[in-house]
């Protein structure tokens, strides 16, 4: 439900925008303040479920997601609707920092493969259900019930939450480390807000240069904190595990390339090749369509023969998927770039289950929640990092082969853009072979270890 939110407001934009008279800039923030504050609630409740429970972090989640969406449909001015947002950003968070951990507390170690790929399924779900269910839902409606899909869908989650997950009490007593909390909370704000605004203001923009020194400077000063701290919010130990700190680097990494895919994917079909967006939106429902169907099967295939192995098969896939996309132009045939598609989605398909329950299942139970916790930051992080970077990539990469400046493409010079989109596929191969040399160095020193 909270990635379907991530994906089904996109499509409302234009409505909101015009039902609350604002300017398409300023509905962004109906977005991005969404995915901000989860980056930002994620990790102090992870912790905090580490130390009361994560079924009640999780029902608590549930409950403020539903008041939030109720909210959100009953707004009648732009702030009125940030501010909802930010309450179901929040909820949201609760509940992303918590499943993972659920999953890997309740189910054995045999089975956790199997369990966190239905959660990839379900996280894929999200991703291609929301437009196609906000097209249909503007199409009949107006775009309130956008919001309010998610109210009897979270009722019923919050009956199900409370009478199936176990009411287990925990008895770790985890001092609270405030200055940690407030410390990554204001370093990840001043990050996202450096990356969102640059795209407008330029990144070069003193400000925006200052807020970026004093969120590096606010990071590192964390990072101290936390390794003096008796009870940080993030053990920076965590890291030494390799299972984890490997599983991580390659999440984000694979999250990146995954949106150059996302952002472009639409430029070079409609703009590039003249399809229409109905027929374009048909083609990226594969790569979700292919991970729903095959998640739980490299999950289970995972918990048989361990996930190192598959996560390197994973990655291998993708980087051919990736490299296939890379040399796509104008005379590409259309199904084999559909096929192209359905081996990344594929690939992530096997390396995202097995990887998952690798960072889960390399942790400690006291630690789940702010395992899960880091494993959802990383995927918002790549996420964010990846359509940011896209656009800017295949901008920069445009306006110097053309020695001019090109901040659009709308269809025009399309020679222009397939050597743009060729650089950025590249770039993200390069970035995906290297997760997969790292990948393979790990299972080279567990073998060893082995032995």
């Amino acid at each position: 439900m909270t990635d379907l939110d991530a994906s089904v407001v996109n499509i409302a934009l234009p409505v909101i925008s015009k039902s609350l008279s604002i300017n398409m800039s300023v509905a962004e923030l109906i977005v991005s303040s969404y995915l901000i504050i989860i980056c930002i609630a994620l990790l102090p409740f992870g912790k905090l479920s580490d130390k009361i429970g994560k079924n009640k972090i999780f029902n608590a989640g549930v409950i403020l997601f539903v008041i939030g969406s109720l909210l959100c449909g009953i707004s009648v001015n732009i702030a009125f609707l940030i501010t909802s947002r930010i309450i179901q950003g929040i909820g949201a968070a609760m509940t992303m920092s918590t499943n993972n951990g659920i999953i890997t507390e309740v189910f054995p170690d045999n089975e956790r493969g199997q369990a966190l790929g239905w959660i990839g399924s379900f996280v894929a779900l999200g991703m291609i259900a929301g437009p196609g269910i906000g097209g249909m839902i503007l199409q009949y409606l107006s775009w309130e019930y956008i919001f309010w899909i998610n109210v009897p869908i979270g009722i019923i989650m919050i009956i199900m939450g409370m009478n199936i997950l176990p009411n287990k009490q925990n008895k770790n007593n985890i001092d609270t480390d405030k200055s940690g909390i407030i410390l990554s909370m204001l370093s990840i704000l001043g990050i996202f807000i450096y990356i969102y605004s640059g795209q407008q203001l330029g990144y070069t923009n003193i400000i925006l240069l200052i807020i970026i020194i004093l969120s590096i400077i606010m990071l590192i000063a964390f990072i101290s904190l936390e390794r003096k701290c008796k009870s940080p919010l993030v053990d920076m130990n965590i890291f030494k595990n390799k299972d984890f700190s490997v599983g991580i680097i390659t999440a984000i990494i694979i999250f990146i390339t995954n949106n150059f895919y996302m952002v472009l994917t639409p430029f070079y079909l409609e703009n590039a090749r003249n399809l229409s967006a109905g027929i374009s939106g048909a083609i990226m429902m594969v790569l979700p369509i292919v991970q729903i169907i095959t998640s739980p099967i490299t999950g289970k295939l995972s918990d048989k023969f361990g996930e190192i192995k598959l996560t390197i098969i994973g990655l291998a896939i993708i980087l051919i998927a990736q490299m296939f996309l890379a040399f796509s132009n104008l005379d590409t045939n259309i199904e084999f770039y559909v096929l192209s598609i359905g081996i990344l989605g594929l690939g992530n398909s096997i390396f995202q289950s097995p990887n998952n329950s690798m960072i889960m299942g390399s942790i400690n139970k006291s630690e789940l929640g702010i395992a899960g916790s880091m494993n959802s930051l990383s995927r918002n992080i790549g996420m964010v990092l990846g359509n940011t970077l896209a656009t800017s990539l295949l901008f920069i990469a445009m306006s110097k082969i053309s020695n001019t400046q090109v901040n659009n493409f709308n269809g025009t010079h399309k020679l222009l853009y397939i050597s743009g989109q060729k650089f950025v596929y590249i770039l993200g191969s390069i970035l995906i072979l290297i997760s997969l040399i790292i990948s393979i160095f790990h299972f080279i020193k567990i073998k060893k270890a082995e032995e």
